[in-house]
Protein backbone atom coordinates (compact mmCIF):
# COMPACT_ATOMS: atom_id res chain seq x y z
CA UNK A 1 0.00 0.00 0.00
CA UNK A 2 1.39 3.41 -0.99
CA UNK A 3 2.25 5.77 1.88
CA UNK A 4 0.78 9.25 2.26
CA UNK A 5 3.16 12.21 2.50
CA UNK A 6 2.29 14.68 5.24
CA UNK A 7 3.79 18.15 5.43
CA UNK A 8 4.45 19.55 8.90
CA UNK A 9 4.72 23.32 9.11
CA UNK A 10 6.31 25.46 11.84
CA UNK A 11 3.51 26.08 14.38
CA UNK A 12 2.72 29.39 16.05
CA UNK A 13 5.02 29.44 19.08
CA UNK A 14 2.98 32.12 20.83
CA UNK A 15 3.20 35.78 21.86
CA UNK A 16 3.02 37.07 18.28
CA UNK A 17 6.30 35.45 17.20
CA UNK A 18 6.54 35.34 13.42
CA UNK A 19 9.45 32.95 12.99
CA UNK A 20 12.23 30.94 14.57
CA UNK A 21 15.85 30.15 13.80
CA UNK A 22 16.89 26.55 13.22
CA UNK A 23 19.46 25.65 15.89
CA UNK A 24 19.80 21.91 15.38
CA UNK A 25 18.09 19.20 13.36
CA UNK A 26 17.22 16.21 15.51
CA UNK A 27 16.27 13.82 12.69
CA UNK A 28 17.74 12.83 9.33
CA UNK A 29 16.06 12.21 5.99
CA UNK A 30 15.14 8.53 5.82
CA UNK A 31 14.78 8.19 9.58
CA UNK A 32 11.68 6.61 11.09
CA UNK A 33 10.09 8.88 13.70
CA UNK A 34 7.31 8.40 16.22
CA UNK A 35 4.25 10.55 16.71
CA UNK A 36 5.11 13.73 18.67
CA UNK A 37 8.86 13.06 18.43
CA UNK A 38 10.92 16.30 18.44
CA UNK A 39 12.38 16.85 14.99
CA UNK A 40 14.12 20.21 15.25
CA UNK A 41 15.42 22.59 17.88
CA UNK A 42 14.64 26.24 17.15
CA UNK A 43 15.47 29.53 18.81
CA UNK A 44 12.68 32.06 19.08
CA UNK A 45 12.87 35.56 20.45
CA UNK A 46 12.02 34.08 23.85
CA UNK A 47 13.62 30.68 24.27
CA UNK A 48 15.23 27.63 22.68
CA UNK A 49 12.56 24.96 22.18
CA UNK A 50 12.18 21.55 20.61
CA UNK A 51 9.38 21.22 18.07
CA UNK A 52 7.59 17.83 17.99
CA UNK A 53 6.03 16.49 14.78
CA UNK A 54 2.42 15.21 14.99
CA UNK A 55 3.06 12.55 12.33
CA UNK A 56 4.83 9.20 12.62
CA UNK A 57 6.60 7.63 9.66
CA UNK A 58 9.64 8.19 7.46
CA UNK A 59 11.18 11.66 7.14
CA UNK A 60 11.38 12.43 3.44
CA UNK A 61 12.59 16.04 3.49
CA UNK A 62 13.82 18.77 5.82
CA UNK A 63 13.46 22.50 5.18
CA UNK A 64 15.88 25.13 6.43
CA UNK A 65 19.57 24.97 7.27
CA UNK A 66 20.95 25.41 10.76
CA UNK A 67 21.15 29.13 11.43
CA UNK A 68 18.38 29.91 8.93
CA UNK A 69 15.16 31.59 10.05
CA UNK A 70 11.89 29.82 9.24
CA UNK A 71 8.61 31.75 9.15
CA UNK A 72 5.62 30.52 11.12
CA UNK A 73 3.50 28.42 8.75
CA UNK A 74 6.43 27.52 6.49
CA UNK A 75 7.24 23.80 5.93
CA UNK A 76 9.60 22.14 8.40
CA UNK A 77 9.57 18.48 7.35
CA UNK A 78 7.59 16.08 5.19
CA UNK A 79 6.80 12.63 6.53
CA UNK A 80 5.64 9.53 4.65
CA UNK A 81 3.01 7.91 6.85
CA UNK A 82 1.14 4.64 6.36
CA UNK A 83 -2.07 5.36 4.45
CA UNK A 84 -5.34 5.13 6.33
CA UNK A 85 -6.85 1.64 6.42
CA UNK A 86 -3.52 -0.13 6.01
CA UNK A 87 -3.16 -3.40 7.85
CA UNK A 88 -0.23 -5.30 9.23
CA UNK A 89 -0.03 -7.57 6.17
CA UNK A 90 1.42 -6.49 2.85
CA UNK A 91 -0.62 -6.87 -0.30
CA UNK A 92 2.42 -7.37 -2.46
CA UNK A 93 4.24 -4.89 -4.64
CA UNK A 94 6.14 -2.10 -2.89
CA UNK A 95 6.91 -2.59 0.77
CA UNK A 96 4.99 -0.43 3.18
CA UNK A 97 6.52 2.35 5.23
CA UNK A 98 6.92 1.10 8.81
CA UNK A 99 4.50 2.77 11.15
CA UNK A 100 6.21 4.77 13.91
CA UNK A 101 5.83 3.58 17.45
CA UNK A 102 3.52 5.45 19.77
CA UNK A 103 5.25 8.14 21.83
CA UNK A 104 6.02 7.00 25.34
CA UNK A 105 5.66 10.53 26.70
CA UNK A 106 3.04 12.80 25.28
CA UNK A 107 4.40 16.15 24.14
CA UNK A 108 2.52 19.35 23.30
CA UNK A 109 2.61 20.48 19.70
CA UNK A 110 3.96 23.84 20.80
CA UNK A 111 7.01 23.03 22.94
CA UNK A 112 7.37 25.76 25.52
CA UNK A 113 11.00 25.26 26.44
CA UNK A 114 10.91 21.48 26.20
CA UNK A 115 14.03 20.04 27.76
CA UNK A 116 16.66 18.13 25.86
CA UNK A 117 15.28 14.89 24.50
CA UNK A 118 16.31 11.76 26.35
CA UNK A 119 17.98 10.37 23.28
CA UNK A 120 15.68 7.43 22.50
CA UNK A 121 17.01 4.99 19.92
CA UNK A 122 16.51 6.15 16.35
CA UNK A 123 15.87 3.93 13.37
CA UNK A 124 17.20 4.86 9.96
CA UNK A 125 15.53 3.16 7.02
CA UNK A 126 17.95 0.89 5.17
CA UNK A 127 20.53 0.99 7.96
CA UNK A 128 19.16 -0.98 10.91
CA UNK A 129 17.98 -3.90 8.74
CA UNK A 130 14.23 -3.84 9.32
CA UNK A 131 12.04 -6.75 8.21
CA UNK A 132 10.76 -4.80 5.22
CA UNK A 133 12.48 -1.72 3.80
CA UNK A 134 10.20 1.24 2.99
CA UNK A 135 9.19 1.98 -0.54
CA UNK A 136 10.67 4.88 -2.44
CA UNK A 137 8.62 8.02 -1.86
CA UNK A 138 8.27 10.63 -4.56
CA UNK A 139 8.11 14.08 -2.99
CA UNK A 140 8.18 17.46 -4.66
CA UNK A 141 8.96 19.99 -1.92
CA UNK A 142 9.69 23.65 -2.53
CA UNK A 143 13.44 23.76 -1.94
CA UNK A 144 14.39 21.44 0.92
CA UNK A 145 17.81 21.72 2.44
CA UNK A 146 18.21 17.96 2.18
CA UNK A 147 16.11 16.82 -0.77
CA UNK A 148 13.92 13.76 -0.47
CA UNK A 149 15.52 10.79 -2.16
CA UNK A 150 14.36 7.26 -2.72
CA UNK A 151 15.66 5.03 0.02
CA UNK A 152 16.89 1.68 -1.25
CA UNK A 153 17.46 -1.38 0.90
CA UNK A 154 21.06 -1.63 1.98
CA UNK A 155 23.22 -4.51 2.99
CA UNK A 156 23.19 -4.99 6.74
CA UNK A 157 26.20 -3.31 8.24
CA UNK A 158 27.55 -3.24 11.72
CA UNK A 159 26.63 0.17 13.12
CA UNK A 160 29.54 2.27 14.23
CA UNK A 161 29.77 3.01 17.91
CA UNK A 162 28.23 6.47 18.43
CA UNK A 163 30.44 9.24 19.77
CA UNK A 164 28.77 10.61 22.86
CA UNK A 165 29.61 14.25 23.47
CA UNK A 166 28.80 15.33 27.05
CA UNK A 167 26.91 18.50 26.19
CA UNK A 168 23.47 19.40 27.54
CA UNK A 169 23.00 23.04 26.56
CA UNK A 170 22.04 23.68 22.91
CA UNK A 171 23.59 27.12 23.30
CA UNK A 172 26.96 25.51 23.99
CA UNK A 173 26.59 23.39 20.85
CA UNK A 174 25.68 26.44 18.81
CA UNK A 175 28.62 28.47 20.14
CA UNK A 176 30.99 25.62 19.30
CA UNK A 177 29.54 25.31 15.80
CA UNK A 178 29.81 29.06 15.12
CA UNK A 179 33.38 29.23 16.41
CA UNK A 180 34.55 26.05 14.68
CA UNK A 181 35.32 24.15 17.88
CA UNK A 182 35.34 20.35 17.81
CA UNK A 183 33.40 19.29 20.91
CA UNK A 184 34.74 15.74 20.75
CA UNK A 185 38.23 17.12 21.42
CA UNK A 186 37.24 19.02 24.57
CA UNK A 187 37.43 17.86 28.17
CA UNK A 188 34.48 19.29 30.06
CA UNK A 189 34.92 21.08 33.39
CA UNK A 190 31.36 20.40 34.56
CA UNK A 191 29.98 17.49 36.57
CA UNK A 192 30.91 14.09 35.06
CA UNK A 193 32.94 15.82 32.35
CA UNK A 194 30.01 17.96 31.11
CA UNK A 195 31.18 20.50 28.52
CA UNK A 196 30.27 24.02 29.65
CA UNK A 197 30.19 27.30 27.76
CA UNK A 198 33.42 28.37 29.49
CA UNK A 199 35.17 25.31 28.04
CA UNK A 200 34.22 26.34 24.51
CA UNK A 201 35.26 29.95 25.13
CA UNK A 202 38.67 28.78 26.41
CA UNK A 203 39.08 26.66 23.28
CA UNK A 204 38.28 29.67 21.10
CA UNK A 205 40.74 31.85 23.02
CA UNK A 206 43.45 29.20 22.69
CA UNK A 207 42.75 28.95 18.98
CA UNK A 208 43.21 32.68 18.51
CA UNK A 209 46.33 32.82 20.68
CA UNK A 210 48.02 29.86 18.97
CA UNK A 211 51.36 30.70 17.33
CA UNK A 212 51.01 31.70 13.71
CA UNK A 213 53.42 30.06 11.26
CA UNK A 214 55.42 31.96 8.69
CA UNK A 215 52.91 31.12 5.96
CA UNK A 216 49.97 32.42 8.01
CA UNK A 217 48.92 36.05 8.11
CA UNK A 218 46.60 37.68 10.67
CA UNK A 219 43.76 37.57 8.18
CA UNK A 220 44.04 33.77 8.06
CA UNK A 221 43.62 33.56 11.82
CA UNK A 222 40.49 35.69 11.75
CA UNK A 223 39.11 33.68 8.86
CA UNK A 224 39.70 30.43 10.71
CA UNK A 225 37.44 31.51 13.57
CA UNK A 226 33.96 32.52 12.33
CA UNK A 227 32.64 35.75 13.81
CA UNK A 228 36.08 37.34 14.44
CA UNK A 229 36.86 40.57 12.63
CA UNK A 230 40.46 41.23 11.57
CA UNK A 231 42.13 44.11 13.39
CA UNK A 232 41.53 47.45 11.70
CA UNK A 233 38.41 46.27 9.87
CA UNK A 234 34.75 47.03 10.58
CA UNK A 235 32.33 44.18 11.10
CA UNK A 236 28.57 43.75 11.04
CA UNK A 237 26.91 41.58 13.68
CA UNK A 238 23.49 40.45 12.43
CA UNK A 239 20.49 41.19 14.64
CA UNK A 240 18.66 37.93 15.13
CA UNK A 241 17.14 35.73 17.78
CA UNK A 242 16.87 37.33 21.22
CA UNK A 243 18.89 40.41 20.27
CA UNK A 244 16.60 41.11 17.33
CA UNK A 245 13.48 40.67 19.45
CA UNK A 246 14.85 43.00 22.12
CA UNK A 247 15.72 45.63 19.49
CA UNK A 248 12.26 45.47 17.95
CA UNK A 249 10.46 45.58 21.29
CA UNK A 250 12.50 48.50 22.65
CA UNK A 251 12.10 50.42 19.40
CA UNK A 252 8.36 49.91 19.52
CA UNK A 253 8.21 50.94 23.16
CA UNK A 254 10.22 54.10 22.53
CA UNK A 255 8.13 54.90 19.45
CA UNK A 256 4.66 54.29 20.89
CA UNK A 257 4.82 54.96 24.64
CA UNK A 258 5.10 58.55 25.99
CA UNK A 259 7.25 57.52 28.94
CA UNK A 260 8.38 59.73 31.80
CA UNK A 261 10.77 59.02 34.68
CA UNK A 262 10.98 60.31 38.24
CA UNK A 263 13.46 59.27 40.93
CA UNK A 264 14.30 59.65 44.61
CA UNK A 265 17.12 58.68 46.96
CA UNK A 266 16.06 56.44 49.82
CA UNK A 267 17.74 55.37 53.06
CA UNK A 268 17.71 51.55 52.90
CA UNK A 269 19.50 51.02 56.23
CA UNK A 270 16.39 49.71 58.02
CA UNK A 271 15.48 47.47 55.09
CA UNK A 272 18.93 45.88 55.14
CA UNK A 273 18.71 45.46 58.92
CA UNK A 274 15.34 43.72 58.50
CA UNK A 275 16.85 41.37 55.93
CA UNK A 276 19.70 40.45 58.27
CA UNK A 277 17.18 39.81 61.04
CA UNK A 278 15.04 37.57 58.81
CA UNK A 279 18.04 35.60 57.60
CA UNK A 280 19.27 35.04 61.15
CA UNK A 281 16.28 32.77 61.78
CA UNK A 282 15.91 29.23 60.38
CA UNK A 283 14.44 28.88 56.91
CA UNK A 284 15.17 30.00 53.34
CA UNK A 285 17.23 33.14 52.97
CA UNK A 286 15.39 36.30 51.93
CA UNK A 287 17.02 38.36 49.17
CA UNK A 288 16.85 42.12 48.74
CA UNK A 289 15.03 41.49 45.46
CA UNK A 290 12.33 39.50 47.29
CA UNK A 291 11.78 42.37 49.74
CA UNK A 292 11.56 44.86 46.88
CA UNK A 293 9.14 42.59 45.04
CA UNK A 294 6.93 42.43 48.13
CA UNK A 295 7.00 46.23 48.37
CA UNK A 296 5.99 46.48 44.70
CA UNK A 297 2.96 44.22 45.12
CA UNK A 298 1.77 46.27 48.12
CA UNK A 299 2.34 49.53 46.24
CA UNK A 300 0.42 48.27 43.19
CA UNK A 301 -2.51 47.35 45.43
CA UNK A 302 -2.49 50.97 46.57
CA UNK A 303 -2.05 52.36 43.02
CA UNK A 304 -3.79 49.76 40.77
CA UNK A 305 -3.85 52.06 37.74
CA UNK A 306 -0.14 51.38 37.29
CA UNK A 307 -0.70 47.63 36.86
CA UNK A 308 -2.12 48.18 33.39
CA UNK A 309 -1.43 48.47 29.68
CA UNK A 310 -2.85 50.43 26.76
CA UNK A 311 -4.82 48.58 24.07
CA UNK A 312 -3.21 47.92 20.69
CA UNK A 313 -5.19 50.70 18.99
CA UNK A 314 -4.62 53.12 21.86
CA UNK A 315 -8.33 53.56 22.50
CA UNK A 316 -8.42 52.20 26.04
CA UNK A 317 -6.52 51.13 29.14
CA UNK A 318 -6.53 47.52 30.33
CA UNK A 319 -6.50 47.24 34.13
CA UNK A 320 -4.97 43.93 35.22
CA UNK A 321 -6.43 42.31 38.33
CA UNK A 322 -3.39 40.07 38.90
CA UNK A 323 0.20 41.23 39.35
CA UNK A 324 2.52 39.19 37.13
CA UNK A 325 5.85 40.64 38.21
CA UNK A 326 8.67 40.64 35.70
CA UNK A 327 12.27 41.19 36.76
CA UNK A 328 15.43 41.71 34.76
CA UNK A 329 17.89 38.79 34.85
CA UNK A 330 21.14 38.16 33.00
CA UNK A 331 21.29 34.81 31.20
CA UNK A 332 23.36 33.00 28.57
CA UNK A 333 21.30 34.60 25.81
CA UNK A 334 21.52 38.11 27.26
CA UNK A 335 19.16 40.13 29.42
CA UNK A 336 15.77 38.46 29.84
CA UNK A 337 12.67 39.25 31.91
CA UNK A 338 11.26 36.18 33.69
CA UNK A 339 7.79 36.60 35.19
CA UNK A 340 6.59 35.66 38.68
CA UNK A 341 2.94 34.69 38.20
CA UNK A 342 0.39 36.03 40.70
CA UNK A 343 3.07 37.78 42.71
CA UNK A 344 0.39 39.57 44.77
CA UNK A 345 -0.71 36.25 46.31
CA UNK A 346 2.78 35.18 47.46
CA UNK A 347 4.52 35.83 50.75
CA UNK A 348 7.98 37.36 50.89
CA UNK A 349 9.50 33.93 51.37
CA UNK A 350 7.53 32.48 48.44
CA UNK A 351 8.55 35.41 46.25
CA UNK A 352 12.18 34.75 47.16
CA UNK A 353 11.95 31.08 46.25
CA UNK A 354 10.35 31.79 42.87
CA UNK A 355 12.76 34.62 42.07
CA UNK A 356 15.66 32.31 42.88
CA UNK A 357 14.29 29.51 40.71
CA UNK A 358 13.70 31.78 37.73
CA UNK A 359 17.10 33.47 38.11
CA UNK A 360 18.85 30.09 38.01
CA UNK A 361 16.80 29.09 34.96
CA UNK A 362 17.82 32.33 33.25
CA UNK A 363 21.51 31.62 33.91
CA UNK A 364 21.24 28.10 32.53
CA UNK A 365 19.18 29.16 29.52
CA UNK A 366 16.29 26.86 30.45
CA UNK A 367 13.49 29.42 30.81
CA UNK A 368 10.31 28.50 28.96
CA UNK A 369 8.10 30.76 26.87
CA UNK A 370 5.41 30.81 29.54
CA UNK A 371 8.00 31.99 32.09
CA UNK A 372 9.07 34.87 29.83
CA UNK A 373 5.70 36.29 28.81
CA UNK A 374 2.58 37.86 30.28
CA UNK A 375 4.16 40.34 32.71
CA UNK A 376 2.15 43.34 33.90
CA UNK A 377 4.86 45.24 35.84
CA UNK A 378 8.66 45.06 35.86
CA UNK A 379 11.17 45.38 38.69
CA UNK A 380 14.63 46.27 37.37
CA UNK A 381 17.45 45.83 39.88
CA UNK A 382 20.30 47.39 37.91
CA UNK A 383 22.23 47.93 41.14
CA UNK A 384 23.74 44.47 40.65
CA UNK A 385 25.77 46.02 37.81
CA UNK A 386 27.25 48.57 40.21
CA UNK A 387 25.34 51.59 38.91
CA UNK A 388 23.26 54.12 40.82
CA UNK A 389 20.55 55.19 38.39
CA UNK A 390 18.92 54.59 35.05
CA UNK A 391 16.07 55.76 32.82
CA UNK A 392 15.00 52.44 31.27
CA UNK A 393 12.71 51.92 28.32
CA UNK A 394 9.43 50.29 29.32
CA UNK A 395 8.84 46.62 28.65
CA UNK A 396 6.07 47.00 26.06
CA UNK A 397 3.09 46.77 26.56
CA UNK A 398 3.54 47.29 30.32
CA UNK A 399 2.85 50.75 31.69
CA UNK A 400 5.40 50.99 34.49
CA UNK A 401 8.81 49.86 35.74
CA UNK A 402 10.56 50.39 39.06
CA UNK A 403 14.36 50.65 38.93
CA UNK A 404 16.64 50.13 41.92
CA UNK A 405 20.27 51.24 42.02
CA UNK A 406 23.08 49.84 44.13
CA UNK A 407 22.79 50.12 47.90
CA UNK A 408 25.93 51.86 49.07
CA UNK A 409 27.16 53.63 52.23
CA UNK A 410 26.80 57.41 51.89
CA UNK A 411 26.73 60.50 54.13
CA UNK A 412 23.08 61.07 55.11
CA UNK A 413 21.22 63.32 57.51
CA UNK A 414 19.48 60.99 59.96
CA UNK A 415 17.70 62.21 63.09
CA UNK A 416 19.04 65.71 62.52
CA UNK A 417 22.65 64.55 62.41
CA UNK A 418 25.06 63.59 59.70
CA UNK A 419 25.57 59.83 59.59
CA UNK A 420 26.78 57.09 57.26
CA UNK A 421 23.72 55.24 55.95
CA UNK A 422 23.01 52.61 53.29
CA UNK A 423 21.41 54.59 50.47
CA UNK A 424 19.88 53.62 47.15
CA UNK A 425 18.35 55.52 44.26
CA UNK A 426 14.88 54.49 43.11
CA UNK A 427 13.65 55.43 39.65
CA UNK A 428 10.14 55.00 38.29
CA UNK A 429 9.36 55.03 34.58
CA UNK A 430 5.70 55.11 33.58
CA UNK A 431 3.40 55.45 30.57
CA UNK A 432 2.00 58.96 30.85
CA UNK A 433 -1.20 57.82 29.15
CA UNK A 434 -2.27 55.67 32.10
CA UNK A 435 -1.69 58.24 34.82
CA UNK A 436 -0.44 61.71 35.64
CA UNK A 437 2.64 62.71 37.59
CA UNK A 438 0.77 62.81 40.88
CA UNK A 439 -0.04 59.09 40.74
CA UNK A 440 3.49 58.16 39.64
CA UNK A 441 5.03 60.36 42.33
CA UNK A 442 2.69 58.92 44.96
CA UNK A 443 3.68 55.36 43.98
CA UNK A 444 7.39 56.12 44.12
CA UNK A 445 7.12 57.96 47.43
CA UNK A 446 5.21 55.05 48.96
CA UNK A 447 7.89 52.59 47.76
CA UNK A 448 10.65 54.84 49.17
CA UNK A 449 8.83 55.10 52.51
CA UNK A 450 8.58 51.29 52.68
CA UNK A 451 12.31 51.00 51.94
CA UNK A 452 13.13 53.50 54.67
CA UNK A 453 10.54 52.17 57.15
CA UNK A 454 9.76 48.55 56.22
CA UNK A 455 7.47 48.29 59.24
CA UNK A 456 4.92 50.25 57.17
CA UNK A 457 4.24 47.02 55.26
CA UNK A 458 2.49 45.65 58.33
CA UNK A 459 -0.28 48.22 57.81
CA UNK A 460 -0.96 46.75 54.37
CA UNK A 461 -1.16 43.05 55.41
Amino acid sequence: MMPVVREFRLPDLGEGLTGAEVVRWMVEVGEVIAVDQPVVEVETAKAVVEVPCPYGGVVTARYGAEGEEIAVGAPLVTVAVASEGSSGGSSGGAAEVPTALSAEVERPLVGYGVAESKGGRRRRVGVSAPAAAPAAVAVAPAVPVVPAVPVAPAEPVAPAAPVVVPVISPLVRRLAREQGVDLTALAGSGPDGLIMRADVERAVAAKVAAPVGAATVPGDVAGAVPGLVPAGEDGVVPLRGLRKAVAEKLSRSHREIPAATCWVDADATELMALRRQLNASPGPKVSVLALLARICTVALARFPELNSSVTEDGSGIIRHSAVHLGFAAQGERGLVVPVVRDAHTRSTEQLGEELGRLTEAARSGSLTLSELTGGTFTLNNYGVFGVDGSTPILNHPEAAMLGVGRIVAKPWVHGGELAVREVTQLSFTFDHRVCDGGTAGGFLRFVADCVEQPGMLLRQL
